[in-house]
């Protein structure tokens, strides 16, 4: 089980399985069973948790797996939503954006952009929805928005294109690492008291006279099966919420909750976006907004919003929307990447709420849905990560309104530090670092290997530390989620794919699924989809 570690630095509770496994067999009875570890479930965990709860949360896949460790790295108001009239989604999340912004200081910083203008009339109109953008923030604000002359556009973003350009504006938002964050709520709801599981798929919704009462589950290693009786279950499995209404039910509900839309993105060298502001295109030929932004030392471009059919754990960019991305910035570089710099790309799938009419997924919008059924099953659905906290709290108090909790504590959540935030703020252009770790980095320190660096910056500490303190059973785990090398470099994803299953074996004395990681990294080095064909890349 590897090296021991310095006496001198106390280490976190580790996050032992076998532990974890002999709590879920007790016959206690849970107040709060949470289905869906990601930003949602998560954040439903630790509200519940922190006003004195007993809560169980089970995950069929890694926390954070599927939707949650996809977004384009933004804690945001949605300046979208400001052309859409929607003021109020913004100024929800522009004060959600704050809180989390000072809950995470070592995971989250705010991020300084730039709107070029090249065609007359734009300036004025960004600035003007910009500075709205201000004053919806109010104190939330990180920072004034700043109209640009062409000379001052080029010195803050000296990667546009020179000729035509008119000027730009400068304005603020918020940037984070969703995985690690989403690791940092999962732990810090067991420091709360939460019992919380991942590869443990919940197979069943047990009922009792017509109203739930609990679920059943099975371990993904042993293929235990375990009842867990709880007095709510709340419904927060993301892209398959519709999938868990209907468990344990003679047929389906008949009308599903929310549609997928995809979000493709691409990652080409940081040398492409000097500097630490990001790109923002206000308007793409589809009339969606395109970020280009600066992420652990690489550029990230995204995103897309394509219908989807129906969902799936591995979605994979479509070649059309690799062709839209780079086509889309390209429009707005000197020297823009070609697919040949493309370093890794990924796809996630969006759960928007369903509603009547709808012609396109651009369209609908990014507000969340509680809805409690008759049987007592609590579905939360829709929203975005920057408002994960709210969604949260909305769920917990929607249980108890309809009692199914019993609680008299209001939510704590909006000043919980999550686990490692003690030591400030980090820069996330440094790369996956030490300092993501916050008030953590000499637990890490102290373990074997903290000066064997594996790949960007990933050290064999941090595998340790993955496995022992942060749920990590897989080398996916780790390369993808506990470090985010699969998202940022997929070739030297691969190569430190076998010293990283050494490690976890070492650890944990399972297979790590070093050969299912290899074959999961080969679709980062390529895109395919509908009979367009495909596309790949190679250096």
């Amino acid at each position: 089980m590897g090296e021991a570690v310095s006496a001198s630095v106390p280490q976190p509770a580790r996050t032992d399985r076998a532990a974890l496994l002999a709590r879920l067999a007790e016959p206690v009875d849970y107040d709060l069973a949470v289905i869906g570890g990601g930003a949602t479930g998560l954040g439903v965990a630790l509200d519940a948790a922190t006003r004195g709860l007993r809560v169980v949360l089970l995950e069929a896949q890694d926390f954070a797996k599927g939707t949650s460790s996809r977004a384009t790295k933004l804690v945001h108001g949605g300046v979208r939503y400001l052309g859409q009239g929607n003021f109020a989604l913004v100024r929800e999340a522009l004060r959600e954006r704050q809180v989390l912004l000072r809950n995470a200081p070592h995971l989250a910083q705010p991020l300084p952009f730039v709107v070029p203008a090249y065609r007359l009339g734009e300036k004025p109109f960004y600035g003007l929805g910009l500075v709205l953008y201000d004053v919806l923030a109010g104190k939330a604000g990180l920072g004034r928005t700043r109209w640009l002359d062409p000379r001052e556009t080029l010195v803050r973003q000296p990667a546009l294109r020179a000729d035509g350009l008119r000027g730009g504006v400068e304005y603020w938002d918020g940037q984070f690492d969703d995985a690690r964050m989403a690791i940092a709520l999962a732990r810090t709801a067991a420091r709360a008291g939460a019992l919380l599981l991942n590869y443990c798929r919940v197979t069943a919704i047990v009922r009792e006279g017509g109203q739930v009462v609990g679920v059943r589950c099975e371990d993904g290693e042993t293929g235990r099966s375990y009842a867990v009786r709880a007095r709510c279950v709340v419904n927060a499995a993301g892209i398959w919420v519709d999938a868990v209404r209907a468990l344990g039910r003679e047929s389906a509900p008949s009308e599903p909750m929310i549609t997928y839309s995809q979000g493709a993105h691409v990652v080409v060298p940081g040398s492409f976006l000097p500097g630490d502001r990001a790109l923002l295109v206000p308007r793409t030929r589809d009339g969606r907004v395109l970020f280009a932004l600066p992420w652990m030392g690489k550029t990230i471009i995204g995103t897309t919003d394509t219908p989807r059919p129906a969902a799936e754990i591995e979605p994979r960019p479509l070649p059309l929307e690799v062709d839209f991305l780079l086509g889309e910035i390209a429009r707005y570089l000197a020297k823009p990447p070609g697919v040949e710099d493309v370093s890794s790309a990924w796809a996630g799938l969006r759960p928007l709420v369903r509603t009547d009419g709808f012609t396109s997924t651009k369209n609908i919008s990014r507000e969340h849905v509680v809805r409690v059924e008759r049987d007592g099953l609590v579905t939360v659905a829709g929203g975005k990560w920057t408002t994960y906290r709210a969604m949260a709290e909305d769920a917990v108090d929607a249980c108890i309104d309809a009692g199914l909790l019993k609680t008299n504590k209001p939510s704590l959540t909006s000043d919980w530090p999550l686990v490692g935030a003690a030591s400030g703020r980090r820069r996330l252009g440094d790369g996956p670092g030490i300092r993501g770790y916050g008030s953590e980095q000499e637990a890490v320190l102290a373990l074997p290997g903290a000066e064997r660096d594996l790949g960007c910056g990933l050290t064999e500490a941090m595998v340790r530390f993955a496995a022992r303190h942060e749920y990590a059973r897989t080398v996916e785990d780790v390369l993808a989620r506990r470090s985010r090398l699969l998202f940022l470099d997929v070739r030297l994803a691969l190569e430190a794919a076998d010293e990283v299953g050494r490690l976890l074996q070492e650890e944990t004395g399972r297979d790590p699924g070093v050969a299912a990681f290899r074959e999961l990294a080969a679709s980062y080095l390529r895109w395919s989809g509908d009979s367009s064909g495909s596309t790949s890349f190679s250096r």
